[in-house]
């Protein structure tokens, strides 16, 4: 090629290219395609905030702060913000909460079971709702045995179920369910049902037929297809993103899932991780939540793995949360049936610190109406208290601090029937619990009665239809199945005493505890002043530090500090002698050589006080010091020594130590205070002298 004709070809390349260039600048871009949803954060750090309820139990609606439920469980989000709330207790209603929190009333009135307008209908005990595409809310009316439906034009009606507890499939107004609790609505229409103590998945087609996806005649734990799997005591729902039905199947402490095909097997599987698993919610990219009985929230990912929130400490832990839901920019509502209460809980910003958490009913929440009954009869007459909160208790393994006593022991002979002490209803779907071992117990509502045969007396037979019993193939008793919704009244026969010959009576919400002498039983007195025995000091390696001449402790005034022990005992009016009990609140002054408190120590500061259990498994080690508790085999009496500088008192857990660095060398008196319930004030040896080193 010429030099000329090679020329002209690349000024031909050129101008075409140029061309083309043009070309695509005129022409306008592809628009972006929009961006998907954000891939959901894992093992964030929670701010909880309070939507709803004011911790009291109650029906009001209003504004967020001051609004109450009496049982807030499932929960079901709309695409406009508003909350959905099955609230179970003595409301029967199903509640809204908007985004600002206001409450309102959607439908029900009364319990009962009655269709029609929405403020005039009636449920029993809602559990789970959910929401279909079109606004429809359907409700798992557990003590009403039925599914019901809630239209967009304002009307109840059942949908399914005869109202009859039992197991039957076939078209919808003759089926049957035993105590569903949970629901979930697919896009095609389809209600699926968690048919709880049928241990049974049941679906309602859209032609109305009722028929059974997955579950047999008895509670077990098995994968497999169709009815050839096992459940046990299946409470909640959640549909993923591959159609799957996920299972909060809680006896298992799992979570199963039930595919489209009709196999059933289990994600999660872990009694470490999960203790009665309650409420399911699934993000956009399947990220599940799963909130427990011991009120822990967890995170199980697409790939197995679990990551607690909410719950883990030193995050506090919900009493019962029974329901979640997700927003869309994925927020987690909670409802905490058992404090009364409605949550927000969001991702907490980088760097910023959270708010405390208003978490747990009120403080000052009226106790139940129980006319100072006592649970044994004659329950308006005095027996014999043998144990009182906050007391220190060991274990079978030779470990004397393993736990505090939760709760308030009245004796009793062994067979001796059980009494409920108010009216009350099952709000828990784990009712009753350790068949036949010594801790075998039942929740009514607020109170739990412990160290008895539940339901049955002493001979096993079942005080009536309230209190079905399981039995395995050779007739042995393996539960008591006590339903959702059941109704006692006060009086009414619960268990009879087992070996352990004593009554535990607990009173309120797990980990949130409350003294049960509050409940003012009838002829119960208590004038006997508390005993104080020593008071001693720790070293920082929990070491006595030994008194020297004239039977003062020397301490240095700089340095790590000291810890103070009380050790101190009670009893009550009528009791026998070597009924030792714990004290209700123990404390310590600083005086100064002439016994004159110092500023500061004007009144003592009470750290310990068992007003309300705590919910952390340290507080044990932190109110009380080594060698407390029955120490000795064989021993019945129990040592009763308090770390008075931490502090275990409404609900908080905190270590400390007398750091006396700001204070002149010399001699120092520490003196001890204790008082029981009644406010009898301690006796006994009350000071220790001690002298700050220079």
């Amino acid at each position: 090629m010429t030099r000329a004709r090679w020329t002209m070809a690349v000024l031909v390349a050129v101008m075409v290219a140029a061309a083309l260039a043009w070309t695509f600048l005129r022409t306008p871009a592809e628009p972006a395609p929009p961006p998907g949803p954000a891939a959901t954060v894992l093992g964030w750090t929670p701010d909880i905030a309070l939507l709803a309820g004011d911790g009291v139990g109650g029906m009001r609606d209003g504004a967020g702060a001051q609004a109450r439920f009496a049982d807030p469980y499932g929960l079901a989000l709309d695409a406009q913000g508003v909350l959905y709330v099955a609230d179970g207790g003595d409301n029967n209603r199903i509640r809204r909460v908007y985004p600002d929190g206001r409450v309102d009333t959607l439908a029900g009135q009364g319990e009962g079971w009655r269709d029609g307008p929405a403020l005039q209908a009636q449920f029993n005990t809602p559990s789970s709702i959910a929401l279909d595409a079109a606004g429809n809310v359907f409700v798992a009316d557990t003590g009403n045995h039925v599914i019901r439906r809630i239209g967009t034009d304002g009307n109840v009606t059942t949908i399914a179920g005869d109202g009859t507890a039992g197991y039957v499939d076939g078209p919808a107004a003759q089926a049957r369910f035993d105590g569903p609790m949970g629901v979930a609505v697919d896009t095609a229409g389809r209600v699926y049902v968690a048919d709880t103590w049928n241990d049974r998945i049941r679906v309602i087609e859209t032609d109305g037929q009722v028929r059974t996806l997955a579950g047999g005649d008895a509670p077990g734990n098995v994968d497999g297809a169709g009815v050839g799997a096992r459940l046990d005591t299946p409470v909640a729902l959640a549909l993923d993103g591959h159609g799957n039905l996920l299972v909060a199947d809680m006896l298992n402490n799992a979570v199963r899932r039930l595919a489209p095909d009709g196999t059933v097997d289990t994600l999660l599987a872990d009694g470490s991780l999960l203790n009665g698993p309650m409420a399911l919610a699934v993000t956009h990219d399947n990220v599940v939540y799963i909130s427990d009985f011991d009120g822990k929230v967890v995170q199980l990912t697409a790939q197995g793995h679990v990551l607690a929130l909410g719950g883990a400490e030193p995050q506090p832990r919900f009493s019962r949360p029974a329901g979640l839901a997700l927003d869309a920019e994925g927020g987690l509502y909670l409802s905490d049936a058992a404090s009364y209460r409605v949550h927000r809980v969001r991702a907490l910003t980088a760097g910023a610190t959270p708010a405390p958490a208003l978490i747990g009913p009120a403080a000052d929440a009226p106790l139940p109406d129980t006319g100072g009954r006592w649970p044994l009869a004659p329950q308006l007459g005095w027996h014999e208290v043998v144990g009182t909160l906050g007391e220190v208790r060991g274990n079978f393994s030779g470990e004397s601090r393993h736990h505090l006593h939760d709760g308030f022991d009245i004796r009793g002979d062994v067979g001796q029937t059980v009494l409920a002490i108010a009216d009350g209803k099952v709000s828990s779907p784990f009712s009753s619990w350790s068949v036949g071992g010594q801790g075998e117990g039942f929740s009514l509502d607020r109170l739990r009665y412990i160290h008895m045969k539940v339901g049955r007396d002493a001979r096993d037979r079942a005080f009536d239809a309230r209190w079905p019993q399981l039995r395995d193939l050779d007739g042995k008793l393996e539960r008591v199945r006590v339903r959702r919704g059941t109704r006692f009244k006060a009086g009414d026969a619960l268990g009879s005493i087992n070996r352990m010959a004593h009554v535990h009576l607990s009173v309120g919400a797990g980990g949130f505890q409350r003294n049960a002498v509050a409940l003012g039983f009838v002829d119960y007195a208590d004038s006997f002043a508390p005993r104080i025995t020593e008071v001693a000091l720790l070293d920082d390696r929990d070491q006595p530090i030994k008194a020297g001449p004239g039977g003062r402790v020397e301490i240095p005034r700089q340095g790590p500090g000291v810890q103070i022990v009380v050790e101190a005992w009670d009893q009550v009016d009528n009791n026998l002698p070597r009924r030792r009990l714990g004290a209700y609140q123990v404390g310590y002054q600083i005086l100064d050589a002439a016994s004159t408190p110092l500023p500061g120590y004007e009144q003592p500061r009470f750290n310990i006080v068992f007003n309300r259990m705590p919910r952390e498994n340290s507080a044990t080690v932190v109110a009380y010091a080594p060698d407390s508790g029955i120490t000795v085999h064989g021993s019945a009496v129990t040592r009763f020594r308090y770390l008075v500088t931490n502090i275990v008192r409404d609900g908080l857990v905190e270590t400390g130590r007398w750091q006396p660095d700001a204070l002149p060398a010399g001699e120092y008196v520490i003196r001890a205070s204790a008082r029981d319930y009644s406010g009898n004030e301690a006796v006994g040896v009350r000071e220790l002298k001690v002298t700050l080193l220079p």
